[in-house]
């Protein structure tokens, strides 16, 4: 019997490896032809009709030449105006500066002509309260800051901590929950001196600055102002007084036991110190604005 024929088995052949950059066909085309065809068409055109490249005919070289020959010039020209106005320029900044050391050292006249006429008026101001024949000229002299005085008293040292920065923003002590940046500022010089006063004492000066009825202590910046004066730290308060007595006073107030806290929380440094005999200046100029004396009444 006779069956049907068998066809021989087919073997697959075994694919070919596959190429490791086959995925990069993509990167390898960019590669491969980096001009695109079209640019690369009209180059080759242009250079088949002769019209790429430098110029062939004798007017488009000498139109060539022309405009490198004017670029050239504008260019010179430049220069040379630059180097023509730079003396003009450095006389000019000349003037500037002579002027601007005239106008500073008149302005230094003026503000020692201002110093002077402080002076005068203050000394007059003493003289005129030694012979108001009131008997009371001292008196009056030492409460209002016109007269230097000296006696018994308390010297405070207060000075920034000694890792003090700048305050990124605004007041770095604010009404709750403050970040402080050990620099002290103008309200706590204010409460010190409140307190010397409130604890007894009967002259102040803050590093020279002598402090009467009418004185402002006040920030602009960093920078503290007594009577429109900047301070620098460190911050000597001297205040006469009943030495002992004013000193513990003071520590025992609400102003000294804030100070104390500045102290202790963020690092401010302070010192106090009882002294037998220290002196107050006088204040630069006492200037009554509103007060005026009142009439005597004669007597019967």
């Amino acid at each position: 019997m006779c069956g049907m024929p068998q066809q021989p088995p087919v073997r697959s052949t075994p694919a070919r490896p596959s190429r490791p950059d086959a995925s990069m066909s993509l990167l390898n085309n960019v590669m491969d032809h980096s001009l695109d065809d079209g640019y690369a068409e009209a180059a080759a055109r242009k250079k088949a009709d002769g019209t790429g490249g430098m110029p062939k005919t004798v007017r488009a070289k000498l139109g060539l030449a022309v405009g490198l020959v004017l670029a050239a010039l504008v260019v010179t020209v430049g220069a040379a105006q630059a180097r023509i106005s730079a003396p003009v320029v450095a006389k000019e900044r000349e003037e500037l500066i002579d002027r601007i050391h005239q106008q500073t050292a008149a302005a230094d006249k003026l503000e020692d002509s201002v110093d002077d006429l402080r002076d005068d008026v203050s000394a007059r101001q003493r003289e005129a309260l030694k012979d108001g024949g009131s008997g009371q000229g001292d008196l009056v002299g030492i409460l209002s800051g016109a007269v230097e005085v000296h006696g018994p008293g308390v010297k405070l040292a207060v000075n920034d901590s000694k890792n003090a920065s700048q305050g990124g923003d605004g007041d770095p002590r604010e009404t709750s929950g403050f970040s402080d940046t050990g620099r002290v500022r103008d309200r706590d010089m204010q409460r010190v001196v409140n307190g010397l006063w409130e604890s007894g004492a009967e002259a102040v000066s803050i590093n020279g600055q002598r402090l009467t009825a009418l004185s402002a202590i006040r920030a602009a910046g960093d920078a503290i102002l007594v009577d429109n004066k900047p301070l620098v730290p460190p911050y000597t308060v001297l205040a006469v007084g009943d030495g002992q007595r004013l000193s513990t006073r003071f520590q025992n107030s609400p102003d000294g036991l804030y100070l104390h806290a500045l102290q202790e929380n963020f690092g401010i440094r302070t010192s106090i110190s009882v002294e037998s005999d220290i002196k107050v200046p006088a204040a630069p100029s006492v200037i009554v604005r509103t007060a005026e004396p009142s009439a005597r009444k004669g007597t019967s």
